[in-house]
């Protein structure tokens, strides 16, 4: 939804809205430890607001002042365009991998899920 497609006064509110749920998915991201990851719906389900898109749109617009590689999709694929400069981080941090086969030549290797997810552990009991 674009804000053009708002009524006149609730343009404000939108407006107003974002940047503090925009404050709220970067505060999230900057919790993941590194080498641990979370999904654009686990940020979501986390801040029990927006969803997937809203928190990808997030990124996009103002995850480069934090560790936007942290925050991925929920397959383990590499954030398409940002794939060498992601995949140099995680293995600087460590982030369990998914290396490919000989046959997959010139493909990159995906997150390991099950075992790079973050869940927000003892920093999640205490979120209001």
């Amino acid at each position: 939804m674009s804000e053009e497609s708002l009524p006149e006064d609730a343009r404000a509110e939108y407006t107003d809205a974002l940047p503090e749920y925009a404050e709220r998915v970067l505060d999230v991201t900057e919790m993941i430890p590194p080498g641990r990851v979370m999904t654009y719906g686990d940020v979501a389900e986390w801040l029990e607001e927006g969803g997937p898109r809203q928190v990808g749109r997030v990124m996009a617009l103002y995850g480069g002042a934090v560790p936007w590689w942290r925050v991925v999709r929920a397959d383990g694929v590499l954030l398409p365009g940002h794939e060498l400069r992601a995949l140099a981080r995680y293995r600087a941090e460590g982030t369990p991998l998914k290396e490919v086969s000989r046959a997959a030549e010139g493909h990159l290797p995906r997150l390991d899920m099950r075992r790079a997810r973050w869940d927000g552990g003892e920093r999640a009991k205490g979120h209001t």
